[in-house]
């Protein structure tokens, strides 16, 4: 298994930087986003909203980001990796080659959306763990969306409307746990919130793990 994933996860990267465009394009939309935010609200903007542009951008470049793991595979490669490695191995490479990317994205977004609109974050070692643990989250849960949505003609929409209300209950408690870090509370306190958050990642990635082959097998 071990050989796979590393394997696998080699031939992600291999690919992703054969299509060096559509890297630059991920990167571009983050900074460009940004930057019209800037534009738009001048510094003049409060904690919340704060908040919600610099977690609705995370989530529209998770979905660009996450969307192309099997919607840009063929019928055919996808049947020469069926010969090759074990479903387990596909999905889980899959999800791990997402999760680091969508922490480089949101490690950059942070960076440029401290840069342009402001650092409103007080526990800012709490707010690193929400992005990590969102990170994961998000594109854990919109690889396999992808993997179903690539059954039914490699369908964008479908995606979409299938992510959209099973991906809520992670944004709302990553929304809770981010506006505890900007005001500050204790790590303590947010627990609670950490454990939900930590329970989706883990549920996610078996549910993964555990209903692909019968995708696999279609």
């Amino acid at each position: 298994m071990f050989k796979e994933l590393s394997a696998l996860i080699q031939k992600e990267i291999l690919l992703e930087w054969r299509q060096r465009y559509a890297l630059g394009g991920m990167f571009l939309y983050v900074v460009a986003t940004v930057f019209v935010c800037f534009l738009s609200f001048k510094n003049v903007i409060d904690a919340n909203a704060w908040n919600a542009l610099f977690w609705i951008i995370i989530l529209f470049a998770s979905i660009n980001a996450s969307a192309k793991s099997f919607l840009q595979e063929s019928r055919g490669r996808l049947l020469y990796y069926y010969t090759l490695s074990s479903p387990q191995a596909f999905i889980l490479s899959k999800t791990i080659y997402n999760a680091i990317l969508m922490l480089i994205l949101s490690v950059i977004c942070f960076a440029f959306y401290s840069l342009f609109m402001g650092n409103m974050v007080e526990n800012m070692p709490l707010f690193i763990l929400i992005i990590i643990l969102g990170s994961i989250g998000i594109s854990s849960l919109l690889t396999m969306i992808s993997a179903i949505a690539s059954k039914a003609n490699n369908n964008f929409t479908i995606m979409a409307i299938l992510a959209f209300p099973i991906i809520m209950p992670i944004l709302i408690t990553i929304i809770k746990l981010s506006q505890n870090a900007i005001d500050g509370t204790d790590f303590s306190y947010n627990l609670k919130y950490f454990s939900v958050l930590f329970s989706l990642d883990i549920i996610v990635v078996i549910l993964s793990y555990l209903l692909f082959p019968y995708l696999w097998k279609d």
